[in-house]
């Protein structure tokens, strides 16, 4: 029941004190992201974690000017593949066949079949597709948070054309897709703290097939 108290005591912080968290912590929800499942394993995203002021400074106004992209401990910044490329395709399925230390039949052709497949399509379909895992990624991080005692902020609300130039994701063939503020909430200054959190009754949001 731990993780459940946990999820339940989170909220969406609106603002922070600027605390910083200790590096352990910031490490385990790292660690969460890593293993984060994604499709075909390919993990097609990045992650950047922002403590620098002046980068949250040149964020901050194309994010809706929130004090909390300032505020926070650390920023991250969810940022997936522009696209799948046999690159990006080979490259972790050689690592795969590393870790493991052999080489599997279905395993090779599954790679043959995403090499017939994604690198094919338009791009914007792959960045779609990438943005979803990067977002299953970030889910686990939310939770991961809040494990560690730790407010977090999920953020759509940004230009990421703006932010990708500001971190020069375009040269890695990145995209930022979402971003998680990170840190202690501002329990005096955030409106939302002492809020009950509403959610649908479980009869509207889950049916049952028996």
């Amino acid at each position: 029941m731990e993780l459940l108290d946990k999820l339940n005591w989170r909220y969406a912080a609106k603002a922070m004190n600027g605390k910083k968290v200790p590096q352990e912590k910031i490490d385990n929800i790292i660690e969460a992201i890593s293993l984060a499942p994604t499709s075909s394993g390919l993990q097609p995203f990045e992650v950047i974690v922002i403590t620098n002021p002046e980068i949250k400074e040149k964020i901050k106004p194309v994010a809706w000017n929130q004090s909390v992209i300032t505020d926070c401990s650390h920023l991250f910044v969810f940022a997936a593949w522009d696209t799948y490329t046999a690159d990006r395709i080979n490259k972790m399925f050689d690592l795969t066949n590393t870790v493991r230390g052999f080489k599997n039949e279905g395993w090779e052709n599954y790679r043959q079949m995403l090499l017939n497949s994604y690198p094919q399509k338009d791009a914007d379909v792959n960045f779609n597709h990438a943005a979803k895992q990067a977002y299953i990624a970030f889910s686990q991080a939310i939770a991961a948070a809040a494990f560690e005692g730790l407010d977090s902020t999920p953020l759509e609300g940004f230009d990421p054309t703006a932010v990708d130039e500001i971190l020069g994701l375009k040269e890695k063939g990145l995209k930022s897709c979402v971003m998680l503020p990170v840190g202690y909430r501002d329990a005096e200054n955030d409106w939302l703290v002492n809020l009950t959190k509403v959610r649908k009754s479980k009869e509207d949001l889950v049916t049952v097939l028996d």
